[in-house]
Order: structure tokens, then C-alpha cells, then sequence
């Protein structure tokens, strides 16, 4: 297993390596034997995480050989569009997505998915979608019709309110999110409907945007403050990419108002951000794609009839130094089940 930049990529498309398929109801995903190893080509949000390692790590000890072309958005879904050309020209076995924003950005929404626009003539494999089919990514976890399958990564919202009120019961919750993420906005209007079942008032603020409709932090301190001014009792943390990109500003201020922030991501918690979250585990989400990638290149499945899929298995962590500096200890009983950082 290794990476490979462009010029060597088009070398092995010159010799030959081209996805061996016909028609797209199966035999186009089908492979026959290799002489060579299977190339993916690989777009990441902010560069490799857990997720890319627990991938890259299964198909390593299932023994399959892999080239990985891998390209990054630096937080900018927009460069997209270039990679969708250098795909076409590279033709790889199979493409992966990080996130919301890349994996919309590379197959498009489910119901205006526009072939000259879109990667639709080779598998793909998206990641760390938080709510796949609120999202327009797939109609349904079961069949995404196309050539699209994946693994999302956010804990049911339910199991994470009881996890949030088993810590500390609330009454009040706040949010912040994007307004242009499709995926945060999705998992707000879920928190929405879940409010008067559950039994919670949810406080809610979006980031603002520049001229160019991208979100910004210009007025981060005021939000914050005024979400607990109304009587919210933890700041819940959507895996919105924009705010996992300034959570190093969010936190502190949420310190200085004794506002406990509950993490939808391992990211969230690991990083510092959050005081403890019910979460899927990075590396283990990039280990449920990679199996779906395996399905695909060995078993020559089609992408449409592999489900969508999450973890069977959550782990609670609790980030005792921030638990700290939040003055909000987990019960004792937590502590039995839950991983906790003490560093």
C-alpha cells in the first residue's frame, strides 16, 4: 500500500489501469484478476484523520493491494470540481468522500445528480455524512440507487439526549450551526421535532456569512453568550464542519459562562472541545467503509445494493481536564462504562 501523485497515476493509466467494467446494474462495478493494484482516489475535508487510517488499515490487513491518490479540500468544497476533472482523466477503481459538503460536492444530491457535473460512471465511497438521507445524499439507507454507498458517523440523536441528560438533566438546549451546511441543518430540524417529545426548549444560533456566503466567527462571543443568557444548560456541538474548524475559539468562551459543551464527534472531545459525547469512533467508521470498498473491488458488488451504514457500537468519553474546568463531574456510576482522558 502506498500513495501516488498525479504523473505516476496517468503512468498507470497508460498502462492499462482503467476500471475494467460494462453496464452499470453490476458488471460495471465487477473486477477481474489483477495484474495490478486497485486504485482509489481519496478527497479529505482537512487533511487525514482516524477515518482515512482505519480505511487504509483494513484493506492493508484484508491484503488488498491499493494505490491511493489523495487529494484535500483544506476546508474549501469548492476545489471539488478540479478533482472531478483529474478523476476523469485518471479513471481510479474507486472514489472516497470525507464529509458533507466533498461527498455532495462529488456525486451531488440523489435527485439532481447531473452526469457532466457529477462522478457518476465509478463507485464512490463517502464518510463522516451525518444524516445521509436528510442530506439528499441517498433516498434511503438501504439502496442509494446510484453509484454511491458509505458510512455515517453520528450516534441517533435520541441516545445521545439520554447520554447528555444522564451526565447532567436539562431542560434547555443550545446549537450552533451553519445554515449552508445541509447536514447540520438537517440534524437541527431533527432536534426540533425531538424537542417537545423529549421535553427540551432548544436555543438556537447560526454562524454569520461574508459577501461570498461563506460562514464566519464575527460575533462568535455574543452568540455563545446569549444561548446561555436564555437558560440553555449544555451547548450541543453538530458535527458542522465550519464549527469543528474553530472550536479552539467556541470553547474558551463557553468556559468563561459555564456553558458544558456535549460533542456529536469523536473529533469534538478528542480535540478539547467538548466536555464528554456518545460517539462512533473515527477509525472504526473508516474501517466499516473500507469494508464496503472490499465488496465493491473484490466482490464486485454494486454500490446501489450495499446499505448505508453506521456502527453497531458507541463509546461514551468523557474529557476529564475540561469536565474540570466546566466544574461538571460525570456521576460516579458513568464512569463504569465510559472512556475517559485524563491528559
Amino acid at each position: 500500500m502506498r500513495r501516488i501523485d498525479r504523473r505516476e497515476a496517468l503512468g498507470l493509466i497508460a498502462a492499462g489501469a482503467t476500471l475494467g467494467t460494462a453496464a452499470a446494474t453490476g458488471p460495471l462495478f465487477a473486477q477481474t484478476a489483477r495484474e495490478r493494484p486497485y486504485t482509489i482516489y481519496m478527497i479529505t475535508f482537512r487533511g487525514d484523520t482516524e477515518v482515512e487510517a482505519g480505511f487504509r488499515d483494513y484493506l492493508a490487513q484484508r491484503q488488498i493491494p491499493v494505490e491511493y491518490i489523495s487529494r484535500d479540500v483544506d476546508r474549501d468544497p469548492t476545489k471539488v470540481a478540479g478533482f472531478i476533472d483529474e478523476i476523469r482523466e485518471l479513471k481510479p477503481d474507486l472514489v472516497y468522500t470525507w464529509g458533507t459538503p466533498v461527498t455532495l460536492a462529488t456525486v451531488g444530491p440523489f435527485d439532481a445528480s447531473d452526469p457532466a457535473k457529477y462522478i457518476a460512471d465509478r463507485p464512490v465511497i463517502f464518510t463522516m455524512v451525518a444524516a445521509p438521507v436528510r442530506a439528499k445524499v441517498v433516498p434511503s439507507l438501504d439502496s442509494s440507487g446510484r453509484n454511491v454507498t458509505g458510512a455515517f458517523h453520528v450516534v441517533p440523536l435520541d441516545a445521545q439526549l439520554r447520554a447528555m441528560q444522564s451526565y447532567r438533566p436539562f431542560d434547555s438546549l443550545g446549537v450552533l450551526y451553519t445554515a449552508t451546511e445541509q447536514n447540520s441543518v438537517a440534524l437541527v430540524e431533527e432536534l426540533r421535532q425531538l424537542a417537545p417529545t423529549v421535553g427540551f426548549r432548544l436555543v438556537e444560533r447560526q454562524f454569520k456569512t461574508d459577501a461570498a456566503g461563506k460562514p464566519v466567527a464575527d460575533g462568535l462571543d455574543a452568540m455563545i453568550r446569549e444561548i446561555k443568557e436564555e437558560g440553555a444548560d449544555w451547548l450541543y456541538l453538530v458535527p458542522d464542519t465550519f464549527l469543528g474548524s474553530i472550536l479552539e475559539q467556541v470553547t474558551p468562551i463557553c468556559e468563561q459562562v459555564l456553558l458544558p459543551t456535549f460533542g456529536a464527534t469523536e473529533l469534538a472531545i478528542r480535540s478539547g472541545g467538548a466536555v464528554t459525547g456518545l460517539v462512533c469512533r473515527y477509525y472504526s467508521v473508516g474501517q466499516l467503509a473500507a469494508s464496503k470498498a472490499e465488496q465493491i473491488l473484490v466482490g464486485g458488488k454494486n454500490p446501489a445494493m450495499i446499505p448505508v451504514e453506521t456502527l453497531k457500537r458507541f463509546s461514551l468519553i468523557v474529557n476529564m481536564p475540561l469536565a474540570k474546568s466546566f466544574q461538571l463531574y460525570p456521576p460516579l456510576a458513568m464512569l463504569n462504562y465510559a472512556e475517559v482522558i485524563v491528559e
